[in-house]
């Protein structure tokens, strides 16, 4: 230990915020205690000075807890009393890395015991030590509502029959311990901001993982003996059937979390080790009202413009699962809903309700499907029409015929680009001279994580990268572009927050002869570009060239 009071002494010595006569008088009176509490408790030097002027020793970052999105994954590897003897919390794990905070990280003989408890290799930040054991409180106390939920759960006999195992889960997701841990589950979900859930069952655990910016972290590890309790009391508030789990299930639920209501929409899905069930948060007080809160460019964005104000036609947003492009559609309908006009709309399923907009769920099992529903919405007298997805040959002639009987129709369509959707409802069967007078637009979007503008860090890309994206670099001046770096407000990944990419392809009147010709996807793409088309490649570019993202972003949703 003297070896660790004499580093961390002479770097407050060399800063200055310790003089000799002071640390002797701390030596005198340490009475059992570390270097460091001696001094705060002694107000002989602050506790936020320690941990800055360590940091910059040192050259580890310092972070602020409080506002440090912390993996509770990582938070829980270490037991209470192993935290709180050394000092330390996990908070991040990346790949084999396990980020540790750290007050005082000088101890190396500390950092190697870490490294053998844990099995991974440490990487050690600096923070205070209040704020260390604070935050051990917090987490231990959630490891401490795991276990009570673990004694909740009596283990089944081989005798009982199903439907008393079915009543046992009942019992056990309405008990006190389970309720805490999945409200614990699903309110981290909303402070990390996650868009989705992923609860899974391993063979002999359960893991809960976050997609945080498109990507997903790992959370929670739960015990297998959990599982029961957590998938009934979900199903059970989505108002899904528990002793159903043979087949695939859908519901939703609304929680308030501080001032504000989340929607959840709920998916079950039977696997070999029970089932998994995905979450998606629906956030209305985030969802964006204008064009230019989405990412758009001034003039892509003037473009769509001008055509969904069109009084008919056909408007198609196309881009895989995920990719923003029901929210483009929803800002499109909030912009036209006016008084004046009718907005009807059939979706699968509803994933927000907008005021002065009649939102239609479809029902398969009913018999409401898109094409149905559709027919339906056709005869009460629609201004704008909004279809979920086309999906099938039907609901694509429908929805085309009624983009050329004076309605505008608003859509989704799977394709991995703009002149790709044409093609597209060419192979579902619809007449392309159909197809070259109702389609106005199509819109082929990616979203890719938004650089954090507190820790974003500046650089010159080398001549190699600039010609691998075919980017000149002019030799009058010197090109800069930004990278993630990493910092507490953003959890140490450089990235906060999402940005859409976009590709907007207007159909001009040689693309409506190329339509008619049969003409395939790169043709259309060809003279789309000749056109004045950005490609999404090229949209994310000018993203990454204003700084809000990075090449290596780009790189990974647009290429």
């Amino acid at each position: 230990m003297v070896a660790k009071h004499v580093t961390l002494a002479q770097t407050l010595l060399e800063a200055g915020l310790l003089s000799t006569e002071d640390l002797d008088r701390v030596n005198r009176n340490l009475e059992g205690e570390t270097l460091l509490k001696a001094l705060v408790k002694m107000k002989i030097v602050p506790e936020k000075d320690i941990a800055l002027a360590l940091a910059e020793k040192l050259g580890f970052p310092f972070v602020d807890l409080s506002t440090y999105n912390i993996n509770l994954g990582a938070a829980t590897l270490l037991s209470e009393e192993i935290a709180r003897k050394y000092t330390v919390l996990p908070i991040a794990i990346e790949g084999n890395t396990l980020v540790i905070a750290s007050a005082d990280p000088t101890n190396v003989l500390d950092l190697d015991d870490l490294r053998v408890i844990t099995g991974y290799t440490v990487k050690p930040v600096i923070c205070t030590e209040s704020a260390i054991e604070q935050a051990i409180s917090k987490y231990s106390s959630m490891d401490k509502m795991v276990e009570d939920a673990l004694d909740s759960v009596t283990p089944k006999s081989e005798s009982e029959d199903s439907e008393t195992g079915d009543e046992d889960e009942e019992t056990s997701a309405t008990e006190a311990p389970i309720i805490k841990l999945v409200d614990l589950i699903l309110t981290e979900a909303v402070r990390s901001r996650a868009g989705d859930v992923h609860i899974e069952p391993q063979e002999s655990e359960v893991k809960v993982r976050y997609r945080i910016d498109g990507v997903l972290t790992e959370g929670f590890v739960f015990p297998k003996k959990t599982q029961p309790g957590v998938i009934s009391r979900l199903k059970i508030i989505a108002a899904m059937d528990i002793a159903e789990r043979r087949l695939p299930q859908d519901g939703r639920f609304v929680l308030k979390v501080g001032q504000k209501n989340v929607d959840f929409r709920v998916a079950s899905l039977p696997t070999i080790y029970g089932e998994k069930i995905v979450l998606r948060l629906l956030e209305k007080e985030n969802l964006a009202t204008k064009l230019e809160d989405l990412g758009f460019l001034h003039e892509e964005q003037r473009k769509f413009e001008q055509v969904f104000k069109r009084p008919y036609g056909a408007i198609l947003v196309s881009g895989p699962s995920g990719s923003g492009k029901t929210t483009t559609l929803y800002v499109a309908l909030e912009l036209l809903n006016t008084p004046e006009k009718n907005l009807i709309s059939v979706e699968d399923p509803v994933e927000y309700r907008l005021s002065g907009i009649n939102q239609t769920q479809i029902n398969p099992k009913a018999g409401l499907t898109f094409a149905t529903g559709l027919r339906s919405i056709l005869r009460n007298d629609p201004d704008v029409v909004m279809v979920g997805e086309i999906r099938d040959r039907e609901t694509a002639q429908i929805a085309i015929e009624s983009a050329l009987t004076g309605h505008l129709v608003l859509s989704t369509i799977h394709t991995n680009d703009a002149p790709s959707a044409i093609t597209r409802l060419t192979e579902m069967g619809v007449e392309p001279f159909l197809i070259s007078s109702a389609v106005d637009c199509v819109v082929a979007q990616r979203l890719a994580r938004r650089l954090c503008t507190r820790c974003k860090e500046p650089y010159s890309p080398s001549e190699a990268v600039l010609e691998e994206i075919n980017l000149e670099q002019d030799p009058k001046e010197t090109r800069i572009f930004y990278r993630p770096k990493g910092c507490s407000a953003c959890g140490d990944t450089g990235y906060k927050g999402r940005i859409g990419l976009y590709e907007v392809l207007i159909v001009t009147e040689q693309i409506e002869l190329l339509t008619i010709k049969h003409a395939s996807s790169d043709e259309i793409s060809e003279a789309a570009h000749s056109e004045g088309m950005k490609t999404l490649f090229e949209d994310g570019l000018e993203k990454v060239k204003q700084g809000l993202t990075s090449l290596e972003e780009i790189m990974r949703v647009a290429t």
